[in-house]
């Protein structure tokens, strides 16, 4: 990329995340280094099961993390027109986040690496009680 054309593109990305999420919540970072985690570790649980990788679901699954993130999108936008506070995207946020280290803790036990009782049981809040 030619020098000249970092600065607005940089700019142009910049104006598209503050419009979308507004100012940058910590828990946004928690959930985009779930889903990071997340991806990373279900590939390794089907390379470790012989499933193989498949492009469709490997696809399938970074497309649901984007639709994840338009629902944030859609909860900011919602929270801007009723005034400007944020619960509706950071209710939205943390549910995604407890879908997220669901994932992983299942991930993790399909590689059969252990997992610290504190860690499970803080993440144990999350399942349905319907599961």
């Amino acid at each position: 990329m030619k020098d000249g054309l970092a600065v607005p593109l940089a700019a142009v990305i910049g104006s598209i995340v503050s419009f979308a999420f507004g100012i940058w919540h910590e828990s946004l970072t928690l959930l985009l280094v779930c889903m990071a985690v997340d991806y990373i570790t279900g590939i390794s649980a089907s390379i470790k099961e012989r499933r193989g990788l498949s492009s469709i679901v490997g696809s399938w699954g970074l497309a649901r993390k984007g639709l994840t993130l338009l629902i944030i999108l859609i909860a900011h936008r919602i929270d801007e027109l009723l005034g400007g506070g944020s619960a509706v995207m950071s209710a939205a946020i943390y549910f995604y986040i407890g879908n997220e280290l669901l994932s992983i803790v299942e991930n993790c036990g399909r590689i059969g690496l252990p997992m610290p009782e504190k860690l499970k049981s803080a993440i144990e809040i999350f399942r349905r009680k319907d599961e």
